[in-house]
């Protein structure tokens, strides 16, 4: 039950449609009566838990790259679209994030833009495990974005019947 809750959370139809009624209350899950839909959707949940919790076998396959000299001090957080990268210093750089994921927001935050700023406001150098952390997440909003177009398509309309 609760992939499948965590997939129809993740529908942008569903977040669209009942967007208000979540800013003021707590989200309500449409159930169906179609055992088909519901294990396709708990399907997609896990995935998506799988991918948000960084167990995923998914992640591995990276998606951008890492350049520049050993420094990795976060000094400044700078994106390029045009580039498709993001700058943690002017020697150092992600290349290879695409826009939308670059914009993509959880709970208002631009994860890509908070993650690194966060370091940076700590004063941290990024370790190695931190630069293919960082690489995963990337992996995981790609992801995210797509089951949740997936999710969708599988949903035939709302309310979920």
């Amino acid at each position: 039950m609760l992939y499948y809750a965590y997939a129809v959370f993740h529908s942008p139809t569903y977040r669209q449609r009942y967007a208000e009624f979540l800013k003021i209350d707590f989200p309500r899950l449409p159930l169906t009566k179609n055992n088909k839909l519901f294990t396709t959707l708990a399907k997609k949940g896990e995935t998506l838990v799988n991918l948000h919790l960084m167990k995923s076998d998914q992640l591995n396959n990276l998606i951008t790259q890492y350049q520049g000299d050993e420094e990795n001090q976060v000094t400044q957080v700078k994106y390029s679209p045009q580039k498709q990268q993001v700058s943690i210093n002017k020697n150092c750089h992600f290349i290879g994030i695409p826009e939308n994921i670059w914009e993509f927001k959880i709970g208002g935050y631009q994860v890509l833009d908070k993650w690194l700023k966060d370091r940076k406001k700590a004063k941290r150098k990024l370790s190695p495990d931190d630069i293919i952390h960082y690489q995963k997440i990337v992996v995981a909003l790609k992801n995210t974005r797509e089951i949740m177009q997936e999710i969708d398509t599988i949903i035939p309309n709302f309310p979920i019947e």
